[in-house]
């Protein structure tokens, strides 16, 4: 078995307002055996704290340090590139503090600023969009901290942060830098984390196209789980598959 996990929130800890209990279970026995786990997520829009929060609501045993965003590992690209950048932010109070936790200014139009990022945004208008694309025609980088098409929830599908930044790249021609799953800059930091070598190291998710393409793309084992944003039709029918499918966590032994 593996020595760490990679654990997706939304479609894998939890389902909207529901537990998915199998998953519960599981991680609390990752936690008695002393194993290594880190949930992460693609949601920008809490704090590790909120969402370690929500995790303990349901039972979870978790810290915030357990917990990593795409919103900390933007700031911390932002940062490693330009330390006090001007950037025009798309998002809410997630996305905001980490930014200003990297010591980031936070400008309140694009016309001048360094970089514009993208994350779910939940009251997204028209003028948010305007002040984006102003910034991306005026030379600032392009950033969308996730990619994810639709959000799992208790009522169903609803649209995710990728499917709201496609209107800016329409707009403007611009291709994004992309941090979140599946892409490699949340994963190096996600691995550094949890401080073990990559082959001991598992993704588990419900989506192919961000935690299992996450796992494969990183060069780590994967665990896909029924119920969430992807079938297991489709699942089964993608070249790459994943290293387990599961209907759910109580069919895996934690050692």
């Amino acid at each position: 078995m593996y020595k760490g996990y990679l654990i997706d929130l939304d479609g894998t800890a939890y389902r909207g307002t529901e537990v998915i209990n199998e998953t519960l279970e599981f991680v609390k026995k990752l936690q008695a055996q002393e194993v290594p786990y880190l949930f992460l997520t693609n949601n920008t829009t809490k704090t590790p704290e909120m969402v370690a929060e929500v995790l303990r609501s349901f039972g979870y045993p978790v810290t915030e340090n357990q917990v990593y965003t795409p919103s900390i590992a933007t700031a911390q690209y932002i940062y490693d590139k330009r330390p006090g950048a001007k950037v025009y932010m798309i998002g809410e109070i997630g996305l905001q503090v980490a930014l200003e936790d990297r010591g980031l200014q936070i400008m309140d139009c694009g016309e001048d600023v360094d970089y514009v990022v993208s994350g779910l945004d939940r009251d997204i208008n028209y003028e948010k969009y305007t002040q984006a694309c102003i910034g991306i025609n005026n030379g600032a980088r392009f950033i969308v901290t996730n990619g994810d098409r639709a959000i799992p929830t208790e009522a169903g599908l609803r649209p995710g942060n990728g499917a709201l930044a496609s209107v800016i790249s329409v707009c403007t021609g611009v291709e994004p830098i992309w941090i979140g799953k599946p892409h490699k800059f949340i994963m190096d930091k996600a691995l550094e984390l949890i401080g073990l070598p990559k082959t001991e190291v598992a993704m588990i998710g419900d989506n192919y196209l961000t935690d299992i393409l996450a796992g494969i793309n990183a060069d780590i084992p994967t665990i896909y789980i029924e119920g969430g944003v992807s079938s297991r039709e489709e699942i089964l029918s993608y070249g790459a598959r994943p290293t387990h499918i599961l209907k759910d966590l109580s069919q895996f032994e934690v050692k």
